[in-house]
């Protein structure tokens, strides 16, 4: 469904276009990849230029992408080879748990989830909601102009992404563990009337 006919959705707002980076080796592998600086993959670049029709017909007032070469790349594939690097964008920050694959840490420990457990030595879920926050602000502002933006578009990474829905909805940081996006799939953070919404997810 375009997400202009989208029942209830309110034009006069900002929407939030979220695009997850193509694969990796390491999300084809299943380990976390925070701030280590994997290129995509050939299946990675197909993926990201796959995304491109979803986005094409819609004016973005601004495109922001993680400062890691996979995020920058796919914004590039996907059309938007200007995107602003945005330092707040970067993936979450998994400490001693940088290239570890969950699986491996649950056969130590099963009822492990990075959700509530978190990481050593890396960033808390608290401190990646508050990278989400400002991002979303900057989002909600008024542009330079006087007007606020119609459509951004940001390019990131899975976990980030997520708990960026979460907050957009006015949800714990922690409510982001019930969204699931895949690589190179394209989201819209829009309203139900004036109440922040999901108006698409995971094309």
């Amino acid at each position: 469904m375009p997400v202009d006919s989208v029942p209830f959705a309110n034009p006069t707002l900002p929407k939030l276009w979220l695009l997850r980076h193509g694969e990796t080796l390491w999300s084809r592998s299943g380990q976390y990849t925070g701030l280590t600086d994997l290129r995509l993959t050939d299946l990675g670049e197909e993926q990201a230029a796959s995304a491109k029709p979803a986005l094409a017909d819609v004016k973005f007032d601004l495109v922001l992408t993680s400062p890691l070469q996979r995020a920058r790349r796919t914004a590039e594939l996907a059309g938007f080879p200007n995107a602003e690097v945005e330092p707040l964008a970067h993936e979450w920050d998994y400490g001693d748990y940088e290239g570890i694959n969950s699986a491996d840490i649950r056969r130590d420990n099963p009822s492990y989830l990075i959700w509530s457990d978190g990481v050593p030595n890396g960033e808390t879920l608290d401190q990646v909601a508050a990278r989400a926050d400002q991002i979303i602000a900057r989002v909600l502002a008024p542009m330079e102009d006087g007007d606020t933006a119609r459509n951004v578009l940001l390019v990131a990474h899975g976990h980030f992404l997520r708990i960026v829905a979460a907050r957009w909805l006015e949800l714990a940081p922690v409510e982001g563990r019930h969204f699931v996006l895949g690589t190179a799939k394209v989201c819209t953070l829009g309203w139900d009337k004036r109440t922040p919404a999901i108006e698409q997810w995971g094309l």
